[in-house]
């Protein structure tokens, strides 16, 4: 009888035991996923998010908060450390929304950072900005408006209420090399024109093909008037070779239909021949299509810009 009474015993230990580890194990499992949807939400280290979530008893949105909180700060330490530092890679980022077309180059150490979701993310942003910068300023009627921001005056500009200024601390933060947002360029047209536009050399795995920016080491946006209506049957792939002629030939100026392509005016663009079609000046492939070529801004990551200025008409 005694006997039977320990294995009873033994049993409900057993028992009682089993329970524990279950309830334990569910524990370990709900924790893990608290830890895999904070690291996946916020994109800071396993390392950092579960002291964060142990620091504040599982609450992942304290956790959050205090994890945003640090990475400010240490980004900003680490940008001061970093600064200084040559940045000659990076990219130039595009974006058109109907008659308003902006650039935006923000440069980094490496092709390696250039090619991270998180640096191509702050590409987005500053497009978005300067694009939205753009629209709210007053229009001209039958024209067209050109414009130049400073890196320092597309960093006083707010995503979601906060500065640019504090996404790129962050971002340097995250991703270790130094970065500076260097100049942007945006155009504004009126009803009878139109903006071509093409980005060059974009690096292999960009991820930022899936948004309506593109980007690349080089970009262009060619400012043009139609002469009717129906002058042209498809002005997006036309404005796409223009600016594509822009930024493998590099002229320095429009020029005229009289310019001839020899000394001097091989650097206005009418006079140039077509890039597409070298049998013909960039004039000589224009007329047919009822098309005038007005005004173009031309970007290649990492030159040596020339004056910046904040307006230019």
């Amino acid at each position: 009888m005694a006997a039977l009474s320990g294995l009873l015993r033994s049993k409900l230990i057993s028992w009682q035991q089993a329970g524990l580890f279950h309830s334990g194990f569910r524990l370990l499992a709900a924790n893990k996923e608290r830890l895999v949807k904070l690291r996946k939400k916020t994109g800071y280290s396993f390392i950092n998010c579960k002291k964060a979530l142990e620091k504040f008893n599982d609450d992942a949105e304290q956790a959050e908060t205090w994890l945003h909180q640090q990475a400010q700060k240490e980004g900003w330490n680490k940008a001061s450390k970093l600064q200084g530092r040559r940045t000659a890679e990076g990219l130039v980022g595009l974006l058109q929304e109907g008659n308003t077309a902006v650039m935006v180059e923000v440069n980094c150490e490496t092709d390696f950072v250039a090619r991270n979701v998180k640096f191509q993310h702050l590409i987005q942003q500053a497009a978005l900005c300067t694009l939205r910068h753009c629209q709210s300023r007053e229009q001209q009627q039958a024209s067209y408006s050109k414009g130049f921001l400073s890196g320092d005056e597309i960093l006083q500009m707010k995503i979601d209420e906060s500065p640019l200024k504090d996404v790129l601390v962050l971002t340097i933060g995250k991703l270790g090399e130094n970065m500076i947002m260097r100049r942007a360029a945006w155009v504004t047209v009126s009803s009878d024109m139109f903006i071509g536009s093409y980005t060059h050399g974009t690096l292999q795995g960009d991820l930022l093909s899936s948004s309506n920016v593109s980007s690349g080491k080089y970009g262009s946006l060619v400012v043009c008037r139609k002469a009717d209506a129906s002058s042209t049957s498809n002005i997006t792939e036309l404005g796409r070779r223009l600016g594509q002629h822009v930024v493998g030939m590099n002229p320095l100026s429009v020029g005229s239909l009289e310019d001839e392509s020899a000394g001097d005016a091989e650097t206005r663009m009418l006079a140039q021949p077509f890039l597409l079609e070298p049998s013909l000046t960039v004039g000589q492939y224009l007329q047919p299509h009822g098309v005038q070529v007005l005004d173009f801004v031309r970007f290649e990551c990492g030159e040596e810009p020339e004056s910046l200025e904040t307006s230019q008409s």
